[in-house]
C-alpha cells in the first residue's frame, strides 16, 4: 500500500482516465430531525467547492419520506467523492441517550451498497472525535475543522490522484490504521460566506426551522464540559460583519425572516457583535427580519443589547448553568450570580423574550446547590429556563481528561456506556453522586406547576426540553408560529394562536 495516497483497492472506480473524471461530488444532510434544522455547514462548503470548479449536488434526507429509496436515486450517477455531514454523535441528554450516530452510520451503510464512491464525513459531530466516528463509519476520509479549506483540496488531489497526505486536517486511512492531520483555520474575516444557495433554506423555514448564520468560528472560553473549542477551535476567528449583512439580506430575498445565530456565543467578543448588529443595521434588516442568539452572561452591555434589538433580535439563549458562584467556578465560567441578576433586568428593560439555560449535576454540585439556582431563576423571572441533567463527557475536554485519569469503571458519578467506551463515543454522563438516585422526582417537584421550566426527564411528554419529535411543537409550526423552538413553546403556552 502506498502511504498518502488512494487505495485503489478500496476505491476501484478511480483507475478511469483523470481526464474522463466528471466534477461532481454530493452532500449528503443526513439529520432525520424533526422539526428539521437548516445544514448551514453544506451551503458554506458548496460556495467553495464551486469556486474551485466542482459541481456540488445534496442529498437532503431531512426531507424525505423514504430514506432508502432517496439514497438510491442520488446514486443514479457517478461522484468524485460523498460528503456527509454529521451534527450530532448522540442527543447529549441524560434521560434519552439516543446514540444518533448509529442513524447515520446506517445511512452511510446504505449508500455503501450503492456506490463505491469515497465517503468523506463532516461537521461539528464528527470533529469532536475524527477518528473515532471514522472507524464506527468505516469513512475513507474524515475532515476536521473547517471544510472549506481542506474539502477542496482533497477534491483536487483525488481527482487528479495526487498526494493527499499533507492537506490540513484530514483523517484518512492509511492501511489498517487512520491518520489525522492537524487543523488549519479559515481567516475568515478575508472570506465570504454569504452564498447561500444549495440548501433549500425557503423549504426549511417554511417546515418550521430557523435558518442559521454564523458570525464566527471558535471560542477561548474554559467551561470544563463543552466540545465547541474542540470541534472548532479554541482561537475565535471573526467573520467580516458587512458579509453577514448582505448574507441575510440574500436570505431575506428568499423569503426568510427567522434566523438564529450558530456560533458558540454571539457575544464573545463584544465588540464584533456590535459591529454585526450594525452591519444588519446598515442593510436596513432590522425591521424586516427576527433572530435568536446563543450569549453568555459576560459580556452583556446595554449598549450591546440596544443594537441587537435594533438589528431585529427577539430572543437570547444564555448560558448560565448555575445561581451558586461555587458550582459556576468549577464549571470554569466567568460570570457570577450577581452578573446574572443584571443581566435579567436588562433583558426585561429591552423586552426580549430570554431562556437561562441551566446544567445541573457536575461537579460538586449538591441538592443546596441546585435549591439555590431555583430559587434564583424564580426570582428573575426569565422567559423559560432550560434545564438538562447530566454533564455529557467529551474526552478533549478538562473534564472528560480529568474522569479519564480518575479512571471511568466503578466511578459513583458515571452513568451510560461505560463499558469498552474508553474514547467517550457513546454518550458518558457525570452526574453528581451527591444529588442522590431520586434527584429526578425532586427537580419535576421544585418545578411542578411553572410552566416557564423545560426539563427532560424519563417518561416525561409535556415542558419536555428535548424538541426532537416533539407533538406540541410540530403542531405549533403546523399552525404558523416561526421563532427559537423553546420561543414557540413560550408563545404556545401563554397564545395558543400565533
Amino acid at each position: 500500500m502506498i502511504t498518502g495516497f488512494i487505495d485503489f483497492n478500496l476505491i476501484d472506480y478511480l483507475v478511469k482516465d483523470i481526464s474522463s473524471m466528471n466534477r461532481k461530488i454530493l452532500m449528503v444532510n443526513p439529520n432525520l430531525m424533526k422539526p428539521p434544522v437548516a445544514p448551514v455547514g453544506l451551503d458554506y462548503l458548496h460556495s467553495k467547492l464551486q469556486h474551485a470548479g466542482f459541481e456540488v449536488s445534496l442529498l437532503d434526507l431531512g426531507f424525505s419520506h423514504e430514506v432508502d429509496k432517496g439514497i438510491e436515486h442520488a446514486l443514479d450517477d457517478d461522484y468524485l467523492f460523498i460528503g456527509i455531514s454529521l451534527r450530532n454523535v448522540d442527543d447529549s441528554y441524560f434521560a434519552s441517550r439516543d446514540f444518533c450516530l448509529q442513524k447515520s452510520r446506517e445511512i452511510i451503510n446504505k449508500i455503501r451498497d450503492f456506490s463505491k464512491c469515497p465517503i468523506v464525513l463532516g461537521g461539528v459531530g464528527f470533529s469532536i472525535f475524527p477518528v473515532q466516528v471514522m472507524q464506527y463509519c468505516n469513512a475513507d476520509f474524515g475532515i476536521y475543522g473547517d471544510g472549506e479549506l481542506a474539502l477542496p483540496m482533497l477534491a483536487t488531489a483525488l481527482r487528479q490522484k495526487t498526494d493527499y497526505a499533507s492537506i490540513p486536517g484530514l483523517s484518512y486511512k492509511d492501511g489498517d490504521n487512520y491518520k489525522s492531520n492537524p487543523a488549519k483555520y479559515l481567516d475568515l474575516d478575508k472570506t465570504s460566506l454569504c452564498q447561500r444557495d444549495l440548501v433549500d433554506n425557503a423549504l426549511y423555514f417554511q417546515k418550521g426551522a430557523m435558518v442559521g448564520f454564523e458570525s464566527k468560528r471558535g471560542c477561548d472560553r474554559r467551561c470544563i464540559y463543552c466540545a465547541d473549542p474542540v470541534a472548532k477551535g479554541r482561537n475565535i476567528r471573526l467573520r467580516d460583519p458587512r458579509d453577514v449583512g448582505v448574507e441575510l439580506k440574500g436570505l431575506l430575498e428568499q423569503g426568510i425572516t427567522h434566523f438564529h445565530t450558530a456560533d458558540s456565543e454571539f457575544n464573545v467578543p463584544e465588540e464584533h457583535a456590535k459591529a454585526v448588529c450594525q452591519a444588519i443595521i446598515d442593510q436596513c434588516l432590522g425591521d424586516k427580519i427576527q433572530w435568536y442568539a446563543y450569549c453568555v452572561p459576560v459580556p452583556f452591555s446595554e449598549e450591546l443589547a440596544n443594537l441587537m434589538r435594533k438589528a431585529g433580535c427577539v430572543g437570547i439563549d444564555f448560558t448560565v448553568d448555575s445561581g451558586n458562584n461555587g458550582q459556576l467556578q468549577r464549571l470554569g465560567h466567568v460570570h457570577r450570580v450577581d452578573d446574572i441578576g443584571k443581566l435579567a433586568r436588562l433583558c426585561h428593560r429591552y423586552a426580549f423574550s430570554f431562556m437561562f439555560d441551566l446544567l445541573l449535576g457536575g461537579p460538586g454540585e449538591t441538592r443546596q446547590t441546585v435549591n439555590e439556582t431555583f430559587e434564583l431563576m424564580k426570582s428573575l423571572e426569565p422567559s423559560r429556563v432550560g434545564i438538562s441533567l447530566g454533564v455529557r463527557l467529551y474526552p478533549d475536554t478538562p473534564l472528560g481528561i480529568a474522569v479519564k485519569k480518575q479512571g471511568v469503571t466503578r466511578n459513583p458519578h458515571l452513568h451510560g456506556a461505560i463499558d469498552n467506551n474508553s474514547k467517550m463515543l457513546r454518550p458518558i454522563f457525570y452526574l453528581s453522586h451527591e444529588l442522590g438516585d431520586d434527584i429526578e422526582p425532586y427537580i419535576l417537584e421544585l418545578t411542578e406547576g411553572d410552566s416557564r421550566f423545560f426539563f427532560v426527564s424519563k417518561g416525561q411528554t409535556i415542558q419536555s426540553y428535548n424538541y426532537n419529535d416533539n407533538s406540541q411543537l410540530m403542531e405549533a409550526i403546523k399552525k404558523g408560529y416561526r421563532g427559537a423552538f423553546w420561543d414557540i413553546l413560550r408563545r404556545l403556552a401563554e397564545n395558543p394562536s400565533p
